[in-house]
């Protein structure tokens, strides 16, 4: 676990905001005096790396979304936007569903390397190799192979038989990372790293797989590894865990508008930071966290957007400790209940959202109304069925404080506890996918246990990219029903409630498009432009 203690507790004064020392006499700056243009994420910035088990849990995609850019870039009505600054695909049909990736010639790094077929290739394979990569990239489950000649603009992913459907969903935002600079700081060649993922060799990759996991923490930032494929580039890491990024030169399509960005961690003082004139766009928890924000007075540049998200948040169980087996993840679920949650989540953030009884779509999918008794059979409380886990403890954890979702562990614990199981509140200030005791089948066919700190964790998921035995695309009750039937037979997560997601955006801010997908509000972050009118 990443152990990050200034964003939680950053309180930051208005002199070291506006860089006089303390105990000069300042004159307030007002809120078009700009020192830098700042935006606001509730998350702890731990990682770049979007796919690693840390990044999965702390929403790495929405800072590194305009830094490893995806192929496909979905759009705030969940349009898949083919990017073809970086590449183009061509799908061939068959049982066995191949696609094609041509990567733009003029794709670049911004240490000026060409972005290849190695990325792609480093990108599938620490997906579909979870145990030696400490990875979470479900769908990569679906891939029997990819080609790649190390060097080439030119990838092709084969896919195991009947599978791929979800192809447009690989390669996401956050998961192409430069094999060029993890084979630099391995000390080995890019040929060298082609040939050991090829070959599946976990010997020699431990290196290449330990930097891929640990290089991309923001609290040890490299910018010799960090580098960056997209619009924008990190320059720096502050004290206070901000992350300020600038345009890179090096980028292939239309030059971000701003020259730079400054992103602040959660827990940061965004009270002192406005006041500063230095905070344009907030993705935070609740509205009622905005304090900052004055409603009343005319001069408010701030406008609120509260919204309803696309997200599922959902327990992500454990596949070993007390939830090693089906049955003990079955009772659980048993236990859970969905409408409570979601009234707990409701309350505190401000925005109603619905409970969820579904995993493998989204919550504003129609077609999880056409499921007929399915959901609400799956989310109604049995407590007998819970009571076999009578006695036992579940830790669930998240990264905290988040006053939300204590709530939303509050209302789990409540109605678990007839049943005689002991929820406890294990949240950290940063938690990773990494804290669950899990149990990993390794190259040699036999499991692996790790015995974790947590049981459970609470975060937000697209359902479109989890669940590597789903093939359906969600547009077909038939389909997604028997996905359902399969996936609350297992177990893998407990879906609980949409997640609410509040906005707050300054009106001289121009190019803003509201987006609640793993990218958030950011996800055209270098179309944004600043008015001084």
């Amino acid at each position: 676990m990443v152990n990050r203690k200034a964003p939680v507790a950053v309180s930051l004064s208005a002199c070291a905001l506006l860089m006089t020392a303390c105990g000069e006499t300042v004159e307030e700056p007002t809120a078009h005096e700009q020192h830098h243009f700042g935006y606001a994420l509730n998350s702890p910035l731990a990682t770049t790396n979007a796919a690693s088990l840390l990044g999965v849990a702390t929403d790495a995609g929405l800072l590194s979304s305009r830094l490893y850019p995806a192929v496909y870039v979905q759009g705030p009505s969940g349009q898949m936007i083919p990017n073809t600054d970086l590449a183009t695909t061509q799908v061939l049909p068959g049982a066995n569903r191949q696609v094609i990736y041509t990567i733009n010639p003029e794709a670049t790094y911004s240490d000026g390397q060409p972005v290849v077929c190695d990325d792609f290739l480093l990108a599938a394979k620490a997906g579909m190799m979870p145990s030696v990569f400490d990875s979470h990239v479900p769908l990569a489950a679906q891939i029997e192979r990819v080609d790649c000649q190390s060097g080439s603009k030119s990838a092709t992913v084969v896919f195991k038989e009947d599978y791929g459907n979800r192809w447009r969903h690989l390669f996401d935002q956050g998961t192409l990372l430069p094999a060029h600079a993890i084979a630099e700081k391995a000390g080995i060649t890019l040929g060298e790293l082609n040939r050991a993922l090829q070959e599946e060799d976990v010997e020699a990759l431990e290196e290449p797989a330990r930097i891929w996991t640990e290089g991309f923490t923001l609290e040890n930032f490299d910018p010799a590894l960090q580098v960056s494929s997209g619009p924008y580039v990190i320059t720096g890491v502050g004290e206070f865990g901000e992350v300020t990024l600038g345009r890179n030169e090096h980028y292939s399509g239309d030059a971000a508008t701003l020259d730079q960005i400054v992103v602040w961690p959660k827990g940061a003082d965004l009270e002192t930071i406005a006041l500063a004139g230095n905070l344009q766009i907030a993705d935070i928890g609740s509205g009622d966290t905005a304090t900052w924000v004055n409603r009343d007075d005319p001069m408010n540049p701030y406008d609120i957007y509260k919204e309803i998200g696309v997200l599922t948040e959902q327990l992500t169980l454990a596949s070993a400790g007390v939830f090693y087996g089906a049955p003990a993840r079955q009772a659980f679920a048993a236990c859970v209940d969905q409408q409570a949650v979601a009234a707990a989540s409701s309350r505190v953030s401000g925005i109603e959202v619905p409970a969820i009884g579904v995993h493998s779509v989204r919550a504003q999918n129609p077609v999880g109304q056409q499921l007929g008794d399915l959901p609400a059979r799956k989310m109604a409380v049995d407590i007998g069925t819970a009571s076999a886990l009578a006695g036992t403890t579940v830790r669930i954890g998240y990264d905290g404080p988040d006053e939300r979702k204590a709530a939303m562990v509050e209302a789990i614990r409540a109605s678990c506890e007839p049943a005689g199981i002991t929820v406890v509140d294990a949240s950290e200030e940063v938690v990773s996918l990494r804290d669950l005791s899990r149990t990993v089948v390794t190259e040699w066919g036999y499991e692996q246990y790790y015995e974790g700190s947590l049981d459970a964790v609470l975060h937000a998921v697209d359902p479109s990219r989890e669940f590597a035995t789903v093939n359906s695309t969600g547009s077909d009750p038939i389909s997604t029903r028997e996905t359902e039937e399969q996936l609350w037979a297992e177990v893998p997560s407990i879906p609980l409630s949409a997640q609410p997601r509040v906005f707050v955006i300054d009106r001289t801010v121009g190019n803003v498009v509201v987006n609640t997908d793993l990218s958030g509000i950011g996800w055209n972050m270098d179309r944004w432009s600043r008015s001084e009118d």
